[in-house]
């Protein structure tokens, strides 16, 4: 769940900073895969939140864990290379964000059997 605020209170703090600042100094290509950055970061951010409350019903959950670690990775990987990409101009870190994105679906896929996992502990 720490990891969780963590990651929510850093989406708030990027989206904010999106929201009053980078369109000042970046191109609007770029304030818009930073957009995408900050949804992307914020959404996985509250599934990795609801995880963590799922876990309180199944804390033994292989599954769970797994899905909280890629969505974790996701968020650094895909996220965190956007960010570096617009704000730094470091172009060479695009070659990152797909494996972000692939995290991201590996994480949503091992929410499949994690579900079943769920449903038995009812």
């Amino acid at each position: 769940m720490q990891t969780a605020a963590a990651l929510g209170a850093l989406a708030v703090i990027a989206g904010a900073f999106g929201g009053h600042a980078i369109d000042r100094f970046m191109p609007p290509s770029d304030v818009a895969v930073y957009q995408t950055a900050v949804k992307y970061h914020f959404w996985h951010a509250l599934a990795l939140l609801l995880i963590a409350i799922a876990q309180w019903r199944a804390p033994a959950s292989i599954w769970l864990a797994r899905s909280a670690l890629l969505f974790t990775v996701g968020c650094v990987l895909f996220s965190g290379s956007l960010y570096t990409l617009t704000l730094m101009n470091w172009r060479f870190l695009g070659i990152i964000t797909p494996f972000g994105g692939l995290a991201f679906i590996l994480a949503w896929l091992c929410l499949i059997p994690a579900s079943k996992e769920l449903i038995k502990h009812e």
